[in-house]
């Protein structure tokens, strides 16, 4: 059996949905209903999906302070280190600004909904 490629270049659209939805139910994402939830959650090391458009298109940030598990998450979808963006974020409990990184998800790496990620 061959090998298959990184998610992110699977051309098999259903297979690769099926492994990214594996993937961030496995590094442990999750989406909360309220994005101060969601942002207390990554300031504490944890994966944040945030849902947003783009310019007219859906697209995730995966936010963390964790940069290890970020990278390791990118790794496994098959992105390059190097499209880990930096941005320093405010925590609400503090105010004070923190590290934190994100990685853009859209288009073939947009991860699908999934009941088991979401925290009310």
């Amino acid at each position: 059996m061959s090998e298959l490629p990184p998610i992110a270049k699977d051309p098999d659209s259903r297979r690769r949905m099926m492994r990214l939805r594996e993937l961030t139910f496995a590094q442990g994402c999750r989406e909360f209903a309220l994005r101060k939830a969601g942002m207390i959650h990554a300031m504490d090391g944890g994966l944040w999906l945030h849902r947003h458009v783009w310019k007219g298109e859906p697209l995730v940030h995966l936010v963390s302070t964790d940069r290890a598990r970020l990278v390791a998450f990118g790794t496994a979808l098959g992105l390059p280190e190097h499209r880990l963006q930096y941005k320093p974020l405010k925590d609400p409990r503090s105010e004070l600004r923190r590290e934190a990184w994100h990685w853009d998800l859209g288009g073939p790496v947009y991860p699908p909904l999934d009941a088991r990620l979401l925290t009310p």
